[in-house]
């Protein structure tokens, strides 16, 4: 039966009895999309995970010294 066959046979049924379909229908699909959605979601990360991360790049660079040559780009500027 086609989409269209199937949704002529429907028309017929009364209001409310075509209310209870589409709230049926609806749960459905909501609870097929949850699923779907669980398998299809990544699988969550920490934060932590990027503890150390570019680390290299700041080797030999004293913090305080860094912070002092910015603050010193802060006040030249317009």
């Amino acid at each position: 039966m086609s989409t269209d066959q199937l949704y002529e046979t429907i028309k017929q049924l009364p209001a409310r009895e075509r209310l209870r379909l589409l709230a049926r229908v609806a749960e459905e699909l909501a609870a097929e999309g949850e699923s779907e959605n669980q398998k299809e979601r990544p699988p969550k990360h920490s934060i932590m995970e990027l503890h150390g991360l570019g680390a290299e790049i700041w080797q030999g660079v004293d913090a305080q010294e860094y912070v002092d040559e910015l603050r010193k780009e802060w006040d030249h500027r317009p």
